[in-house]
């Protein structure tokens, strides 16, 4: 059974979430505040996802999300938000989350969503024993360390992930149904092309010297996406 950390100060949308979250497997604590959170990420290893709310009495979700990431960069975030615009889906994609689900949802689509960055983080666990080596970049499926060009890329889960798709398949073409399916849903449902399009932005403007004008991620228009292998 996993276990899933809820920060969410509305009341009747944690009865809710509580049981349909536990329905479906999954064990769950719930914190109302910022501070109620901390008590329980003092513990951080003992989840397996967290559920942040952005809006909380005394902070918000975000600052959660970079404290915890200071500690565990890999574990999956979820953020729960009232807007669905592209500035607060691109702060929380910035300060370390993995996916946001917009309020109203349906606690089937989040339900799927959860299943879906566990799984992806169970594959990322089991093959720890190899590097993935293409070119100018190095993984170490063990520690999530990418080096490219001899430089340490600092990425989120979702861009680490990105990337590892990516350059397995170097030099072919990966459609976007690919990236979404694989990424986070079976069926695709779940993530639409304008958050796609967020991660692709702020993974170019890491691994590109020049973002405009990208040697290693390219657009292919119409079709999807190609790393391009460089030679050292």
């Amino acid at each position: 059974m996993s276990n899933i950390l809820l920060l969410e100060d509305d009341i009747s949308l944690i009865d809710g979430l509580h049981y349909s979250l536990k329905k479906n497997g999954f064990y769950v604590d719930i914190a109302r505040t910022v501070e109620e959170a901390k008590k329980y990420l003092c513990k951080i290893e003992k989840y397996d996802l967290l559920i942040l709310d952005v809006t909380l009495p005394d902070g918000t979700g975000f600052d959660v999300c970079e404290n915890v990431r200071k500690q565990n960069k890999q574990i999956p975030i979820i953020f729960l938000t009232a807007s669905d615009e592209e500035v607060n889906i691109i702060r929380g994609l910035d300060c370390g989350g993995d996916d946001y689900v917009t309020k109203p949802f349906k606690l089937g689509e989040l339900c799927s969503r959860i299943r879906a960055l566990l799984r992806r983080a169970g594959v990322s666990s089991q093959d720890k024993t190899n590097v993935l080596e293409c070119g100018d970049i190095s993984i170490d499926l063990l520690s999530c360390r990418v080096v490219l060009n001899r430089r340490t890329l600092e990425l989120t889960n979702a861009e680490y992930r990105l990337l590892c798709l990516l350059v397995r398949n170097a030099n072919r073409i990966v459609s976007r149904d690919i990236i979404l399916n694989d990424l986070w849903d079976s069926t695709g449902n779940f993530v639409d092309d304008n958050t796609l399009s967020v991660y692709i932005r702020r993974l170019r403007e890491k691994v590109e010297i020049d973002a405009s004008h990208p040697q290693h991620l390219i657009t292919i228009r119409g079709f999807g996406y190609q790393w391009k292998e460089v030679q050292v």
